[in-house]
């Protein structure tokens, strides 16, 4: 996988997510929008887990958690979805640590309690995003 596919996928996940925003509006339970978005990327032929459990490692520790992960997408990028008043550092951080956690390359925070995704979605990368080749 190279930058300009892996940011080519953020591109059209994020046309599944202003697809379903338009159709649905602001509003509804986060739950809601991850259903829709995950029929809408599946139909298109994405490979998508929902609600993946992000396990813990330290050291020679292997912690069971509640950690889930919203969407994973092609097994490349982290998809977390909010649908609050404002995004929080706090969703920031945990979007990248999740990215980190799974070593995944890209992720991207979308809040769906908003009149305009494209001015709230926030793209994330990471180290392993910088190790990957341009095209």
């Amino acid at each position: 996988m190279t930058k300009k596919e892996i940011t080519q996928l953020s591109f059209e996940i994020t046309g599944y997510a202003i697809k379903v925003h338009k159709k649905l509006g602001p509003g509804l339970l986060e739950n809601v929008y991850e259903q829709c978005l995950k029929y809408e990327l599946e139909k298109n032929g994405y490979d998508v887990k929902q609600q993946l459990i992000v396990k813990i490692e330290y050291d020679e520790l292997e912690l069971e958690s509640n950690l889930r992960i919203d969407l994973l997408v092609n097994d490349l990028i982290v998809v977390e979805l909010k649908s609050v008043e404002n995004i929080l550092p706090i969703h920031e951080a945990q979007l990248l640590t999740y990215m980190k956690i799974l070593e995944k390359p890209q992720g991207l925070l979308i809040n769906f309690n908003t009149t305009n995704i494209t001015k709230s979605l926030k793209p994330f990368v990471n180290e392993y995003f910088s190790m990957l080749d341009e095209n």
